[in-house]
């Protein structure tokens, strides 16, 4: 049985085997996309993904029997070979401090692409859209008045 050399140690990397000389696998954007998207969603102040439009559409899907929630809302990914990056659009929770809001979803995301694909994540990009009241909207109390 042959050794193992550094050379095909290097192309490997360190996290898996996606290029190795039995073969190559590849992973779709809409992979890495969903992975990164449930991962920001765990992340405690974290109230939705996606900018107002992308928002909008998924509550009208929610409402639609037998429809499935998007997972990659409001993420967009860029797949290389060894290599990914992550866009993010997000609406934090009111109250929650934005700076470690980001540094939260980024720990996350890049923990959890790293691990499920073998890929290195070189950037997390975040863009934050809104926040988020948890509070009834006073146009809704006056729909209900008689």
């Amino acid at each position: 049985m042959a050794e193992k050399t550094t050379t095909d140690v290097e192309k490997r990397g360190s996290t898996g085997a996606l290029v190795t000389e039995l073969g190559r696998t590849t992973i779709a954007d809409s992979v890495v996309s969903k992975i990164a998207g449930i991962a920001a969603r765990e992340v405690a102040g974290v109230h939705d993904l996606g900018g107002g439009a992308a928002r909008t559409v998924s509550a009208i899907r929610e409402r639609i029997p037998g429809a499935s929630v998007d997972r990659s809302q409001g993420v967009a990914v860029e797949v290389g070979e060894r290599q990914t990056a992550v866009d993010i659009d997000l609406v934090a929770d009111y109250g929650v401090s934005i700076a470690d809001l980001a540094a939260a979803v980024r720990r996350n995301v890049i923990t959890a692409v790293e691990r499920m694909t073998g890929l290195e994540v070189t950037e997390v990009n975040l863009t934050v859209h809104d926040v988020f009241l948890d509070e009834p909207d006073e146009r809704d109390d006056d729909r209900h008045v008689e």
